[in-house]
């Protein structure tokens, strides 16, 4: 787990995440989750984040990465911005509503610590 400060001290966010909990065959590590408030959104910390979470699972030999996020949340963007590739859909039950999980992939976790040019969109 990593957490992400303010100039305060104050945490503003965290990203968590370690081996592919479902043994999925070439993804060996996932994100299991980020959160980022508000009000720090959109300035670089999410990625951040990402890279220092990546380049630790990488140490651990992960390198093919996952993350799993409700489809119906539009922060799966970010995801998409950070060259995730849509893998996987489900669906799922949280508090007895039925509920469409989607999931973004990297089979090369590497491009998240060593991205490539910016993509345009």
């Amino acid at each position: 787990m990593y957490l992400a400060e303010d100039e305060l001290g104050q945490i503003v966010g965290f990203i968590s995440g370690g081996p592919e909990s479902s043994g999925d065959i070439p993804y060996t590590g996932e994100i299991d989750a980020v959160y980022l408030l508000a009000p720090h959104q959109g300035r670089g910390i999410g990625r951040r984040l990402v890279v220092s979470l990546a380049s630790r699972l990488i140490q651990e030999s992960m390198t093919a990465l996952l993350v799993w996020v409700l489809a119906a949340n539009p922060a799966r963007k970010f995801y998409e911005r950070l060259g995730g590739q849509l893998i996987y859909e489900k669906e799922t039950s949280i508090g007895g509503a039925s509920l469409i999980e989607v999931a973004y992939g990297w089979r090369d976790a590497y491009t998240l610590i060593e991205p490539g040019p910016p993509q345009s969109g």
